[in-house]
């Protein structure tokens, strides 16, 4: 019984990665249990309503690994310009550590089941929301208005994300580069 608990971490991982890489409706579940060296019935142990579940919880450990990450380069940025910028730069290099396979598992998930999915929509909302807020903090040190970093927060996250499809989709991380580098220049002649 006491190796259960690792099945769980190791379904949700395999979930968020496969996600990432392929989509909600091309991962079955039968494949995260293979990825996860999981028993198929583990995954009805832990997550007794299915894929959405897993789901869920996959969206929820992605949000907080990349909350975490920013706020640690939130921490370590004198700016949020910086911040954006360095950002950026990981972004650039796991993309194209995978070749330009991966994306974001939170909008791959999301765009193929929000808002018919409400728990997931939820988990979804609750990661960007998250996300923003590191951003938005970061601008306010800045000393932007809170409306104004909300606003530009929200500008950052959505540009990132959608430099991450279309660097998926060119196969290289020139639109990350480009987005990051005119949004710190945005937030540097703003402040």
């Amino acid at each position: 019984m006491g190796a259960l608990p690792k099945h769980r971490s190791a379904i949700i991982e395999a979930a968020a990665r496969l996600f990432r890489r392929q989509g909600y409706a091309a991962t079955g579940i039968n494949e995260i249990a293979e990825v996860a060296g999981a028993p198929k019935g583990s995954l009805y142990h832990y997550f007794p309503d299915g894929k959405d579940q897993i789901a869920e919880a996959a969206v929820r450990f992605a949000g907080a690994r990349v909350f975490k990450t920013l706020e640690q380069l939130s921490s370590e940025s004198p700016s949020a310009a910086a911040l954006i910028k360095t950002y950026g730069r990981m972004l650039q290099g796991w993309m194209a550590q995978s070749k330009f396979r991966d994306g974001c598992p939170i909008t791959t998930t999301l765009l193929e089941t929000a808002p018919q999915s409400p728990e997931l929509t939820a988990a979804g909302r609750e990661a960007f929301d998250g996300w923003c807020g590191v951003i938005a903090a970061a601008l306010m040190r800045d000393g932007f208005t809170k409306t104004e970093a909300r606003k530009l927060a929200v500008l950052a996250i959505s540009s990132i994300e959608g430099a991450l499809i279309l660097s998926r989709v060119q196969g290289n991380g020139q639109p990350i580069a480009d987005v990051t580098e005119m949004l710190a220049k945005t937030l540097r002649a703003r402040s």
